[in-house]
């Protein structure tokens, strides 16, 4: 008999079926045994005879369980099961994580079996449907979806924040943007994306960063400034809408207060550079001008506006070589980093690209960056060049944000981190 998911079992009240899946929680009144079962999907109360199986089930116990379905108001899910045959599959003698308080490090050396823990698999639950839907949006508006290497041989930002690795004996690094690469495929195909992993090999502890993440990275043709912020604005939208209408039971586990994430809705406000080091003088957190927004002159700024909020303008000095100047200003970069609220800062960060192959190779001077190295970046400009632009979401941090938690590490199934490479 095939087994069905435990999501599906209120579409089957009255039928007999099969369920497969791991046991989370036993208990006893004697003659009648209790035990609730997840499979990945939701989870289900089982109920059955003492004389079926005698010896209490262990946590995370493997089980097929074959019985009828029958309504349960007092269940989240509405139904539960009345076994007629359970078999184990698998044992679980002495599984380490317990209901008893857990220590992060502990926690985190056991990922391999804490992900199977309901706020965790909320967590993933949550992230697959941020993808889904940030891949729905693109590919539904004309992008096309194109994949740029992992393995380049020079920086997209800063040659500091590079893995390097021995490629057959010439000297590589592992890929902390797709962009440069996007913008050679967006000259071919017009609008397209790329979602993969990056890496940064900032030597950061905070709860924002992880040296192993993943970006989503469109690059859009004949796209300048202020459509490429209007593009930003209207898929994160879409995301959070999507994920309100998707996640709705795992944002509940995680409790997450739904209504910051209700307000989401396009145009986001913007504020230039310069008016947010006013705004921050204000607040007695002056920034020089010319130095970069830390995590808390980020959060300082979002806690002033109801959602997500751009810093546009940046100085030109703080941003990458890549990036157009203001042809009104040129001190300041055609630039955008997008804050999402409640303390969890950049989100998305983009610009328009210089499109002029004169402007580019100045830039790349002033950077001491070598032709030969770029010289294909520079072909982009010297054949058919349009003004064009791009930006990169990080999964992660809209995972984090969306939904609600402390650190990126629960957001990504196995993190990376400055200390952690294990398991």
């Amino acid at each position: 008999m095939m087994n069905t998911r435990v999501i599906d079992l209120p579409h089957h009240v009255g039928h007999q079926l099969t369920v497969r899946g791991w046991v989370t929680h036993f208990r006893s009144s004697g003659k009648i045994h209790f035990i609730v079962v997840r499979d990945g999907t939701g989870v289900v109360q089982c109920v059955y005879k003492h004389d079926q199986v005698q010896e209490p089930l262990a946590t995370e116990t493997a089980v097929t369980i074959n019985g009828e379905v029958r309504k349960d108001v007092r269940s989240p899910l509405g139904v539960e099961i009345a076994v007629r045959h359970l078999e184990i599959i698998g044992e679980s003698p002495d599984y380490p994580i317990t209901p008893k308080e857990h220590g992060t490090d502990f926690l985190m050396a056991h990922r391999h079996l804490w992900v199977r823990s309901p706020r965790q698999s909320a967590i993933l639950r949550i992230r697959a449907a941020i993808i889904r839907r940030a891949r729905g949006f693109l590919d539904e508006h004309g992008f096309t979806v194109a994949d740029p290497p992992i393995i380049t041989p020079a920086a997209a930002e800063g040659s500091t924040t590079l893995f390097g690795i021995d490629y057959f004996g010439e000297p590589a690094f592992l890929s902390q943007s797709g962009q440069l690469y996007m913008e050679a495929l967006a000259m071919a195909l017009g609008k397209v994306y790329s979602f993969g992993p990056t890496f940064r090999a900032e030597k950061s502890k905070t709860r924002r960063h992880l040296t192993e993440f993943w970006m989503l990275e469109p690059e859009m043709a004949f796209v300048e400034f202020e459509e490429s912020l209007r593009w930003q604005e209207q898929l994160l939208e879409s995301i959070v809408s999507g994920a309100l209408e998707d996640c709705a039971p795992d944002l509940l586990v995680l409790g997450r207060d739904l209504s910051p994430l209700e307000r989401v809705k396009a145009p986001f406000p913007r504020i230039t550079y310069d008016e947010a080091l006013a705004r921050l003088a204000t607040l007695n957190l002056p920034v020089e001008w010319g130095e970069d927004l830390g995590a808390p002159h980020e959060t300082a700024l979002a806690e002033q506006f109801d959602r997500p909020v751009f810093v546009t303008h940046y100085p030109t000095a703080l941003k990458a070589f890549y990036m157009q100047p203001d042809p009104h200003r040129p001190e300041v970069v055609l630039a955008a980093d997008l804050l999402a609220p409640e303390g969890y800062g950049e989100i998305v960060g983009g610009s328009q690209r210089i499109h002029d192959p004169e402007l580019l190779q100045q830039r790349l001077q002033q950077h001491r960056l070598p032709d030969v190295v770029y010289s294909w970046y520079l072909d982009l400009r010297r054949y058919g060049s349009v003004p064009h632009s791009g930006f990169g979401m990080g999964l992660e941090r809209v995972v984090a944000w969306v939904a609600g938690l402390e650190h990126v590490r629960e957001t990504t199934p196995f993190a990376r981190t400055l200390n952690r490479v294990w398991p």
